[in-house]
């Protein structure tokens, strides 16, 4: 279990780092700022590589909503979801810290810019309002798990899912953005609320109610859609154990006869 932590940890300080730190670092760099497009893009570039990473140690969840949306679909231990989520925190707010300590080296640097915390109304890039930023929220964040919950399936072609789960969420940073800054991702939220405090720290209980929501009724649609796959895995499981046991019965040795 320690090793599982330690990998969420990881990935999720990376997914902040490199995430908003592309935001805060870059976005806007003179002359040569990658923009939002390239903003969404580094979203997506470090889910995708941690899947490859850390994803056959820990599952790479990087997020507490993904995490119980697992537990709602079924596919992941609900007794490893709190110790899953305080990981996923402390690995946010550590990276959040670093990014602050590296900007901060700049000169002018405010750190009122906001750390790309995310927020609504006056503290949304579009003034969006509060339930703009919660829609959203839900939305993206319930489709985010029906295609995480898609591409690991036991029937979707095998070795290709970071690919889809991580331009999945460049497509939902290129969507909402101008919206929210984008969380889907209570952990992703919290570190940079810890580091700026103020509106963003009072705003932060939209960006762990909305992707919970979201997060727990896409993992239940999908536990929904996926009831044949379910059935067939069960049906395939009992044919396995009833074929063992046949085989266990052919190569048990014979009873002893008694002589005549």
């Amino acid at each position: 279990m320690s090793r599982k932590l330690v990998a969420e940890f990881i990935g999720t300080f990376w997914l902040v780092l490199g995430g908003c730190g592309s935001a805060v670092l870059a976005a806007k760099f003179p002359e040569v700022g990658i923009g939002l497009v390239g903003v969404a893009l580094a979203f997506g570039l470090t889910v995708l590589t941690m899947a490859y990473a850390i994803g056959h140690i820990s599952g790479c969840h990087l997020n507490p909503a993904v995490t119980l949306g697992l537990v709602a679909a079924g596919r992941f231990q609900a007794n490893e979801a709190v110790p899953y989520i305080l990981a996923q925190v402390a690995g946010a707010t550590i990276g959040a810290f670093l990014l602050w300590a590296i900007a901060s080296g700049a000169p002018g640097f405010d750190l009122a810019g906001g750390l790309a915390a995310n927020g609504f109304g006056e503290a949304s890039p579009g003034r969006y309002s509060l339930l703009a930023g919660f829609t959203t929220e839900v939305v993206m964040t319930l489709l985010f798990l029906l295609i995480i919950l898609g591409a690991t399936s036991a029937r979707a072609p095998a070795g290709f899912a970071p690919i889809a789960i991580g331009l999945g969420l460049t497509l939902i940073h290129l969507i909402s953005i101008p919206i929210t800054n984008t969380s889907v991702n209570p952990a992703r939220s919290t570190g940079p609320a810890l580091v700026v405090g103020g509106v963003a720290l009072q705003q932060l209980w939209l960006f762990w109610v909305a992707p919970i929501i979201g997060g727990v009724v896409g993992g239940l649609l999908h536990r929904w859609l996926s009831t044949e796959e379910a059935l067939d895995r069960a049906d395939r499981t009992a044919a396995i154990r009833a074929a063992a046991s046949t085989a266990a019965e052919a190569l048990a040795p014979a009873p002893a006869r008694e002589p005549r």
